[in-house]
């Protein structure tokens, strides 16, 4: 077992670029990474190492910062892969040559980064109940007055039109998933500091999960016969049940729905931006940097531009992620036939 956790630390690059990548500066943005990538002065990359949590069915249990991965030492058996289908991914490579990889259970960038945005939610939310708890009858004022009229909405206009009629027990999930979605999306638009959460389908497919395992308990007797026994021409179920099979392969294809557009919409936002920022290092390693300085004034009016577009972005994909959430939990709950 190793341990050492060392708070900062300046990465040299591995090799000197001979020219700008634009390919690897915009996907190192938008990737999750095992550090906190700034900047880069000189030829250092300004970087937080981050804590590395290892499983090796061989030698057991390791922790370590991230720093000693990508400043390596020799007889240290941990490496980061560069580039390929496994970029990113540590792979252990033992005294006999062999490689493989350990179970990765590392807090990586995204991992911090919902750390922070639940902490964020945390204070809010328990500063503006207290407030309401204590004075329920008082003028809404600060925190109180921003959370509430968000609490109001999702309550009337999400869970009680869509939910059912017994909306209040999925009303606390809307409004943790609305917030949570809401306040990552927002916090991915703080450029310089890299933050990419709901931009990770990884972290769309968790979200999508809750929904999922929520719809799927909350199916009453209607919700099954409709998808096992549809109210459909005998033809379209007997011989081959294709109307059965396609409404149980929709009890699936609905969160994919919800992970996959939320991530898209996200990413795409993301992408688009660094893009745009990249085209400056571009141009000025193509041509010269009078080009590149030329080319910096419309890419930082178009990134502006795009950054506002996605503050609009960020609230609507928030608001039909559990809009959708609270449509599937009303059908699964109806007592009703649809």
């Amino acid at each position: 077992m190793a341990l050492s956790i060392p708070l900062f630390s300046s990465v040299p690059e591995a090799k000197e670029k001979e020219a700008f990548n634009t390919v690897e500066y915009i996907f190192d943005h938008v990737n999750d990474s095992h550090q906190w990538y700034f900047c880069t002065v000189g030829k250092t990359q300004v970087a937080v190492p981050l804590p590395v949590i290892l499983y090796s069915k061989q030698t057991g249990w390791h922790f370590f910062s991230s720093n000693r991965l990508y400043k390596p030492v020799a007889g240290f058996p941990f490496k980061v892969i560069q580039g390929g289908n496994n970029d990113g991914k540590i792979v252990e490579k033992l005294s006999d040559g062999t490689e493989f990889y350990p179970l990765d259970l590392s807090l990586t960038k995204t991992v911090i980064s919902v750390i922070f945005a639940s902490i964020i939610l945390i204070i809010f939310l328990i500063k503006a109940s207290r407030k309401t708890t204590s004075d329920p009858m008082a003028t809404p004022r600060g925190i109180q007055n921003l959370l509430e009229p968000v609490v109001i909405f999702i309550r009337d206009d999400v869970a009680k039109p869509f939910a059912g009629e017994k909306y209040q027990r999925y009303l606390p999930f809307l409004l943790t998933i609305f917030s949570f979605i809401l306040v990552a999306n927002l916090m991915g638009l703080l450029i310089p500091l890299e933050i990419n959460i709901t931009a990770n389908i990884a972290v769309t497919m968790v979200l999508a999960a809750f929904t999922f395992v929520i719809t799927t308990f909350s199916g009453k007797k209607n919700y099954w016969l409709g998808i096992f026994n549809p109210e459909v021409p005998w033809f379209m179920k007997i011989p081959i049940p294709l109307i059965p099979f396609i409404e149980f392969i929709g009890i699936f294809t609905k969160p994919i729905i919800l992970m996959i557009r939320l991530f898209a919409n996200m990413f795409a936002g993301h992408m688009i931006v660094t893009v745009l920022i990249a085209l400056i290092f571009l141009m000025s390693t193509i041509f010269n940097p009078i080009v590149g300085a030329g080319t910096s004034v419309m890419t930082i009016l178009f990134s502006l531009f795009m950054l506002l577009m996605d503050i609009l972005v960020s609230f609507i994909q928030a608001y039909i992620f559990a809009l959708l959430s609270a449509m599937y939990f009303g059908m699964a709950s109806s007592e009703e036939k649809h």
